[in-house]
């Protein structure tokens, strides 16, 4: 029988959902009472669904909050829901998917894939068969519902629908999606588009089979009228250049001219994403040749979306010039590189809730979002590299209209066009800089905030040059304006002028110049091991430091930016912090140990206790590692009477990602400094490194894999038992399509092939790195690792990173390290190699790492003032055997041999420096 609500219970449900619409802070407080109290009736749960389904009556936003009210609930409880209410749910779902209301039926939607996440697309076999059937309604609202709930499915079960667990279910939904694409709504056809995007990037194998198909009606719709449509079809080709290039190629010039007319959409979303296509492009072999001649286009079209919108001034509050009265704000105060960048699904937006799913971001975080203005200035600055010189004639003459040009909005475009091409134009555009750079210091001095926070960022890009000029040419002056800015009125422009200059020019201007010690932004760029005798300028600026440091208490926030300081400066005074190190290093200690503490109390009981803040035990993970890698040695002592390992053992475990991040590179700092107290935790630590080569985590997966690297080198003959932990999954990342270049030049450290060597002293051979071998054999390795280098496909398309293999096959060494993490040191000595060395950034890819208004958003976290290189600290203790790969040599069968003789010279990676 039908299950029917009490009437008074269902007016007691109803009043309470319209008081928790209400304002009052009181009132919100009951409400969320008494929703604790009724969700101990499982009922409770058949009244919400009833409200959001039967009663029309009501008002659309009652019966909306009603649904979401489930949904939340879903979330938390589901498993607890008795068969019976579980399947009244389900089934008043897929009998009201077509309601009258888009708002309700984006409501059921959410309803539905929320289950659906549960674990129950196995448990709910007719629910695919039956939306699937409801695409054929001739009612406009079944289908669309129907379409609206299967794209929120696709978008968070994609994997799922193209697994055997449930008999593969795309093999029939991907050609039925192909048969709307030509439907006569085209919020329908939008559906569509964005159900069949969600396998592109997976290589689903049942849209491989129809990719002709596809890619034709894609052809067919980029006309369309409808932006929605077109901003689909753009991201489906974005897609398809990247997975399956093939089928583009000979479609290319009209693809590039269709994406060009796209790229100067009216609709700022289709023009973002068709903007994606040129980022995209650049990363292909191809792109030189198909692209050079529609350069001229396509420069001052990303110039001109180079320009701060209407939207994008009113954001960041561009009329308001002077804000030091402003109180700082927590995200003011926080350090960039402890927030992470959440991709949020498109369906996440229709969740008003106020629940976990929501961020409560501010108007600056608001333009901190990937936008058209910091896509084109990448795009930009990726061609910029591709071409060099070559762009300048299609720039220079639209360039000087830019730069002089007397509408601030226009010069600050000109500005950051000036800067995004820095990197990949700079032979080129030396000959202006005698000219530019003065107009640029001037412009330090603009009456426009934005102006000014620009001209610092892109001054910043130029600054080896000016440093590399007589001092009174350029430098003086910049310097004079640039401290002028640290104090600007404005605090944008204090936080870009700070870090403007390199930290060693810095030095040279500290001593005839007053620094005020507050600005720990500046004292963290100061702290530098790399730099000339840095101990005498750090040690005036301690006791200030320290006196902050006993200032503050545990819970307050402005600890976040000191932790971040001390860390930069134990790593630069090394021995010379031993003064202030043992309460730093309890107090860091005290902070994991409460964080963890009250993480497990919320975890525990969520109704009485608040989610920790886990930043606070991250900047402390990341002081650990300065101490360690300062000390080194030193800190021995203060880990032997602390309990870092076990917090260390449940901060690798925890569910944030840069929690993990930060704890392995501890890790890997503590088996450097003091491998006698990490040593006895292996056992327990090498699975959770195995589990977290994930590359979905790139950060997590490189600090992960140099932590491995580390323990081999310490471990050398006792890290056997642990080699099948973690090999498979290097083995995987290698050979895993589109792995991230940063990812690939870490895990390059761990050839799929391992053979760990003993280090041993010379037995008639010559001793390289600890390695035995003859002359002899050195010249005949190197001439089949030349040989068979081409061999070694899962290095993937990168031509550094493949001669990269070849010279460490032919017996040279290439370095990994920890990378993202905060106040990582930067690489130093000859044993580091970096692309970006010769321009003396501390990455190869500036876009990624230093540039502060625009990267690509990667998921990677690094510090504001640049990370240090993937490839950058220590080559790992690893021999590769290439059985497998150089069928030439007489080796042992096996492609994995750890520590047993090989009758071939193994190819030798053993660590010395590279020249």
């Amino acid at each position: 029988m039908d299950w029917q609500p009490d009437e008074q219970g269902l007016q007691q449900v109803l009043q309470l959902l319209k008081d928790s619409q209400s304002p009052n802070t009181a009132t919100q407080r009951i409400v969320q009472d008494k929703l604790k109290q009724l969700n101990q009736f499982p009922d409770f749960n058949n009244y919400l669904i009833f409200v959001l389904t039967r009663l029309k009556s009501e008002d659309e936003p009652t019966r909306s909050l009603s649904g979401l009210i489930l949904k939340n609930n879903v979330k938390a409880h589901y498993q607890s829901f008795p068969p019976p209410v579980a399947d009244f749910i389900k089934q008043e779902c897929l009998n009201n998917i077509g309601d009258a209301s888009s708002l309700i039926r984006a409501t059921i939607g959410i309803l539905i894939t929320t289950i659906a996440s549960k674990g129950e697309l196995q448990m709910w076999p007719e629910l695919l068969p039956q939306l699937c059937s409801l695409l054929n309604s001739e009612d406009y609202n079944t289908c669309e519902g129907a379409f609206g709930a299967l794209q929120k499915i696709c978008e968070d079960s994609s994997e799922l629908l193209d697994s055997d667990a449930l008999n593969r279910p795309l093999n029939i939904m991907i050609p039925k999606f192909l048969q709307f694409f030509k439907h006569c709504s085209p919020k329908i056809r939008s559906h569509a588009i964005a159900c069949v995007n969600q396998f592109i990037m997976d290589r689903a194998q049942a849209l491989m089979d129809n990719i002709d198909t596809f890619i034709e009606h894609l052809f067919a719709l980029a006309v369309d009228d409808d932006p929605e449509v077109r901003k689909n079809v753009c991201r489906a080709l974005v897609m398809l250049l990247e997975v399956r290039i093939d089928r583009l190629i000979p479609h290319m010039h009209s693809i590039i001219q269709y994406m060009l007319q796209r790229t100067q959409d009216h609709d700022e979303n289709v023009a973002l994403e068709a903007c994606e296509f040129w980022l995209t492009l650049a990363e292909q072999p191809i792109c030189k040749e198909v692209l050079a001649s529609h350069l001229v286009q396509l420069i001052p079209i990303l110039v001109n979306g180079m320009k701060y919108s209407e939207i994008d001034i009113i954001l960041l509050k561009g009329d308001v010039e002077e804000d030091e009265a402003v109180p700082d704000s927590e995200q003011d105060i926080k350090p960039r590189f402890h927030k992470s960048r959440t991709v949020t699904l498109p369906h996440e937006a229709e969740r008003p809730d106020g629940s976990e799913d929501a961020e409560d971001d501010d108007d600056d975080d608001a333009l901190s979002d990937w936008n058209l203005r910091k896509c084109s200035a990448a795009a930009l600055d990726v061609l910029a590299n591709v071409f060099r010189e070559e762009l300048l004639p299609h720039l220079l003459p639209l360039l000087k209209g830019l730069l002089f040009h007397p509408e601030w909005v226009v010069k600050e475009s000109g500005i950051l066009v000036l800067g995004a091409i820095a990197e990949g134009c700079m032979q080129g555009m030396v000959p202006y800089l005698p000219e530019l750079i003065p107009h640029l210091i001037q412009c330090l001095s603009d009456k426009k905030a934005l102006v000014r926070s620009i001209a610092c960022w892109t001054l910043s890009r130029y600054a080896h040059w000016v440093v590399s000029q007589p001092p009174d040419m350029h430098l003086k002056p910049l310097m004079t304006e640039l401290l002028k800015r640290i104090l600007d009125g404005n605090k944008r422009v204090q936080e870009a002028a700070s870090p403007t200059l390199p930290q060693a020019t810095l030095w040279e201007v500290m001593t005839p110049m007053t620094v005020d010690v507050a600005l720990i932004s500046l004292i963290f760029v100061l702290a530098d091991p790399e730099l000339p005798s840095p101990t005498e300028y750090i040690q005036k600026l301690m006791p200030p430091l320290i006196q902050k440091w006993n200032e503050l208490k545990d819970e307050d926030k402005d600890l976040f930016p000191l932790l971040e300081c001390l860390s930069s400066v134990a790593t630069a005074l090394q021995s010379g912090f031993l003064p202030y190190c043992e309460p730093v290093y309890q107090r860091c200690v005290t902070l994991v140990q409460k964080t963890l503490a009250q993480a497990m109390m919320y975890t525990q009981h969520p109704e009485q206790y608040e989610a920790p803040d886990k930043d606070f035990m991250i900047v402390a993970l990341d002081l650990l590692s300065g101490l360690a890698e300062g000390l080194g040695g030193h800190v021995e002592q203060l880990v032997a009477r602390s309990n870092i390992m076990t917090l260390l053992f449940q901060c690798m475990q925890d569910s944030m990602p840069e929690v993990r991040q930060s704890s392995f590179a501890l890790l890997g700092d503590l088996t450097k400094a003091c491998f006698i107290h990490v040593k006895p935790c292996i056992a327990e630590f090498m699975p959770i490194l195995g589990t977290n080569l994930n590359p979905e985590f790139i950060s997590v997966c490189n600090n992960a894999t140099w932590a491995i690297g580390e323990i081999c080198m310490q471990m050398g003959a006792e890290m056997q038992p642990y080699v099948q932990m973690v090999l498979n999954n290097l083995v995987e990342i290698i050979n895993r399509p589109n792995t991230p270049k940063t990812l690939l030049e870490n895990t390059g450290g761990h050839p799929a092939w391992l053979l760990l060597v003993r280090k041993e002293g010379k037995k008639g051979g010559r001793e390289e790195g600890g390695c035995r071998e003859t002359w002899e054999e050195t010249q005949e390795r190197k001439i089949d690792a030349e040989r068979y280098g081409k061999r070694l496909r899962w290095v993937g398309k990168d031509p550094w990173l493949r001669q990269a293999w070849v010279t460490r096959l032919a017996g040279g060494a290439l370095p990994l390290g920890p990378m993202g993490r905060g106040s990582v040191p930067p690489a130093r000595g000859p044993a580091t190699y970096c692309p970006g060395a010769a321009r003396g950034c501390r990455s190869p890819d500036e876009s990624l790492c230093h540039s502060s208004h625009y990267h690509r958003p990667l998921g990677l976290r690094v510090p504001p003032g640049g990370g240090t290189h993937a490839a950058a600290v220590h080559p790992a203790l690893v021999c590769v055997c290439v059985s497998s790969l150089t069928p030439s040599l007489d080796c042992t069968p096996s492609p994995i041999c750890l520590l047993t003789p090989c009758p071939a010279p193994p190819i030798d990676a053993c660590p010395r420096p590279t020249q």
